[in-house]
């Protein structure tokens, strides 16, 4: 059955987030370090960064939640995550899982299916073709894009929450947020822009591991995330073609968004469905 979730609801972790500002250990692909980070700061989280595997359970310790990125796969940072996600698992604190590119090639689905085993993920965060893929779907992945629709993905979604027992956010101009209880939140918030910015899609999987961080509702932690980003997404897009600038600026002004949104104009712009699957 689905449940009542409003955006005074969601609104409140995203200041719970800013004042308890928790430490979020994101273990992420190269590429997107340095954005994923100051898109935590942004929000009002901590990151930390590091994959050392001398370090990583330590590190583990003093986190409030673990993000795992596949994006740069190597065997040494993909023991880091198994380290990482070992330690997490004793302390029960969120895991976010991020299978970018699975699907791709039998290397990055080899290691989701070694990190899932090895210990389940709270939330698993991927495009149409990437939970497609994660859930044993025939699909092939373009890079770390996807090569299908998010409402594609649907049945592949009902099958890795069953698997899982977690929260399972498939991404796209509509983002669903799906877990075991059956509750099923569709956000229609953004902008095309945001496909057109590396790590942006990596930095929502960050979001969700700072929101689970102080949301013990992994779903409804997801959803605050997603609206969070897609509702910022949009403000920052119309206040950069005002100025008639392009995806350059667009990237700075997320992070402007990010510190400065305020409940009305995020409760005005959400645009969130509830039902049950």
């Amino acid at each position: 059955m689905a449940s009542i979730l409003t955006s005074s609801d969601l609104w409140a972790d995203v200041v719970a987030v800013r004042e308890r500002s928790p430490l979020v250990h994101s273990i992420t692909n190269l590429v997107v370090i340095n954005f994923n980070a100051n898109t935590l700061l942004a929000a009002g989280a901590s990151p930390v960064m590091a994959h050392a595997h001398e370090e990583v359970a330590d590190m583990v310790g003093i986190a409030q939640a673990l993000v795992l990125n596949i994006g740069t796969l190597d065997p040494y940072w993909l023991e880091s995550m198994r380290l990482a996600l070992v330690a997490a698992s004793g302390r029960r604190i969120p895991v976010v899982l991020d299978p970018v590119g699975a699907g791709a090639t039998r290397y990055r689905n080899e290691s989701v299916e070694l990190l899932i085993h090895t210990a389940l993920p709270t939330v698993v965060r991927g495009n149409a073709s990437e939970i497609m893929s994660v859930a044993g779907a025939a699909v092939q992945t373009r890079g770390v894009d996807s090569g299908a629709a998010a409402n594609d993905a649907l049945g592949a979604a009902q099958a890795l929450v069953q698997r899982t027992h977690g929260v399972v956010c498939v991404s796209g101009p509509t983002d669903h947020v799906l877990d075991a209880r059956r509750r099923w939140a569709r956000l229609s918030n953004g902008h095309e822009w945001m496909t057109r910015i590396t790590g942006v899609g990596c930095s929502a999987t960050a979001l969700i591991g700072a929101f689970c961080a102080v949301q013990p509702d992994a779903w409804r932690a997801t959803v605050a995330a997603m609206a969070l980003l897609g509702v910022v997404g949009e403000v920052a897009a119309e206040k950069v073609m005002t100025r008639a600038c392009g995806v350059g600026s667009m990237q700075v002004a997320l992070l402007d968004e990010l510190q400065l949104l305020d409940q009305s104009t995020f409760e005005q712009r959400l645009k969130l469905e509830v039902a049950a699957w």
